[in-house]
């Protein structure tokens, strides 16, 4: 098989990236005015009992495969059997947990019919074969289909969500969405598989392996998920998980911007490296990746702060002061999680050591559940929120320390501290700018944003950062060489 392109992959990833920005960015000011900070935290709630369930369903196969596919991708053979022996072992989970998921819609009266609308979502995760595409490095499909069912869930929320009462009508189209993207990459196995016996199936074999997976999966979910599902449980109180929601919304954007679109192609790419032992080129991409994080990351964390205050009344409307707050806590987490992340899909799992990462995972579980259980009682979602921060800044320090010099903490301070500096000077300046004005809040807000990316920009180029310096020459010489090219 021709060794895919990284940055035609990186371009695919990227656009997803930026569906995936664009989409809040449409949908969450009218939803979030339609239903309301109350019926946004019911949705939210249920969600987050629904994701224990797809836990279970995919029970680590979307790593796990991601990985054995990449590692054999050049035997269609191989790969063939390894998707079906795979893919039916998912199967047969979901088909479990669709039996526990009925059992819970019988024993839950008060959200039943929400539970019952999400069943499609169940039946989604069964025939979810990302995994599979992302080993091959095929990322146009999977971004072309998930475009094609995002926009269509955009166009039905826009018809049939009116009212606050829709909300059942909101959780229903989420959860068709996500079952129709997920049947719509079935057209393409047959041109990407060669027929395999079924007596040559070793299913039981992949169930030690992904279990290996599903552990850190159901770790991860404690401080992603169950922050949630406390502060339902804790408060009574919609309207705090409707406030966290849409704060973790923001900072989600902020965390695609900051490294998911790099993470997920050089992650995969770098697989193969450890296959080719290629541990030089491993360490540049890492490095490099890092340097990308922070730049983003940083820029995204201190831009949010300083733009806040006036953002979340524009963006989401009135009743929801509390998100503002939120944000302030929450802003680091696109520096501390995308390291983490990096490091994760990098290092821990292109190389096999998702056992140890699950170690590390569990230690920031059990201090997010505390700190939960501790803070959200007097501090409601201010106190997830401070959990959750803290948790993750543990599983990152965990993973940097013991990553064999793939990275160091010495080499982060290289990496980030001028970036760091300019951050916090955009932010002091942007912060104080935006009192300034006394004109519509967008326009202050657009002045804002692009006065913070001037300073950002500029401050790093003052303290010489090497890769930022760098890339704006290469961005400068090439608009000079287009501009010769052009003239000529």
């Amino acid at each position: 098989m021709a060794t895919p392109s990284v940055k035609k992959n990186f371009a695919y990833s990227m656009l997803y990236q930026i569906l995936d920005i664009i989409v809040p960015i449409i949908m969450a000011p009218y939803l979030s005015r339609v239903l309301g900070a109350d019926m946004v935290g019911v949705q939210s709630y249920t969600a987050s009992v629904q994701t224990y369930f797809l836990l279970v369903a995919a029970l680590g196969t979307q790593s796990y495969g991601t990985r054995e596919i990449s590692r054999n991708r050049d035997n269609i053979k191989v790969c063939s059997k390894l998707f079906w022996e795979i893919e039916l072992m998912s199967i047969a989970t979901s088909m479990a947990t669709l039996a526990a998921w009925i059992l819970l819609i019988v024993l839950s009266p008060t959200y039943r019919i929400f539970y019952l609308v999400m069943i499609p979502s169940i039946l989604g995760s069964m025939l979810n074969i990302t995994w599979f595409f992302n080993g091959l490095e095929k990322f146009k499909l999977t971004v072309i289909s998930n475009i094609f069912f995002r926009l269509a869930g955009i166009v039905l929320m826009f018809a049939f969500v009116r009212e606050k009462s829709d909300v059942v009508i909101h959780v229903a189209i989420l959860s068709l969405i996500n079952l129709l993207s997920s049947a719509s990459l079935w057209i393409y196995i047959p041109k990407l598989t060669v027929k395999v016996s079924f007596g040559e199936l070793k299913i039981a074999e992949h169930l030690k392996q992904t279990l290996a997976y599903f552990i850190p999966t159901i770790a991860t979910s404690i401080y992603t998920v169950l922050d949630k599902t406390l502060i339902g449980l804790i408060t009574k109180d919609s309207t705090q998980n409707g406030f966290y929601e849409q704060a973790e919304n923001v900072i989600r954007v902020a965390n695609k911007i900051s490294y998911a679109g790099i993470n997920a192609v050089v992650g995969v790419r770098i697989s193969y490296l450890f296959m080719e032992n290629k541990i030089e080129e491993i360490h540049n991409r890492i490095e490099n990746s890092m340097n990308f994080i922070f730049f983003m990351g940083v820029g995204c964390a201190c831009g949010l702060s300083a733009i806040a205050k006036r953002f979340v009344p524009f963006f989401f409307g009135a009743g929801y002061e509390g998100v503002e707050y939120l944000l302030y806590v929450l802003c680091p987490i696109s520096v501390i999680v995308g390291v983490s992340n990096c490091m994760g899909s990098h290092y821990y799992t292109p190389s096999g050591r998702r056992a140890q990462s699950s170690k590390y995972l569990i230690v920031g579980s059990c201090v997010n559940f505390v700190m939960n259980l501790c803070l959200i009682p007097y501090l409601q979602a201010i106190g997830a929120a401070i959990a959750t921060v803290v948790a993750e800044l543990t599983i990152t320090m965990l993973y940097v320390r013991n990553s064999n010099n793939y990275m160091s903490l010495k080499l982060l301070v290289q990496i980030g501290w001028k970036k760091i500096i300019a951050g916090i000077c955009m932010l002091a300046v942007v912060y104080k700018m935006g009192d300034l004005f006394n004109i519509t809040e967008i326009v202050v807000i657009l002045v804002q944003i692009c006065m913070g990316v001037g300073v950002y920009i500029l401050v790093l180029y003052l303290l010489k950062d090497r890769w930022t310096t760098r890339y704006i020459h290469v961005m400068l010489n090439s608009v000079n060489g287009k501009g010769r090219s052009n003239k000529g």
